[in-house]
């Protein structure tokens, strides 16, 4: 499922993550890569804050929705 939809404090695994080439390299920089841990602190006006790598980072939802978790 897409990173959009996790709950708030439920962890996600990585399984892909998709769009543009450019898009994809961008959020790999920030650590979204497959294999990897991210967990949803807060969601809120369309945003979500992640934690991943023990950094905290925020995403918009379309780019939420292009990384999917399970």
């Amino acid at each position: 499922m897409p990173l959009s939809l996790v709950k708030e404090g439920q962890p996600g695994v990585i399984h892909k993550v998709g769009g543009k080439e450019e898009t994809r390299r961008f959020l790999e920089n920030l650590g979204f890569v497959s294999g990897g841990v991210v967990t949803v602190v807060s969601a809120m006006g369309g945003n979500l804050i992640v934690n991943i790598k023990d950094a905290r980072v925020a995403i918009g939802r379309d780019m939420a929705n292009k990384i999917l978790v399970s």
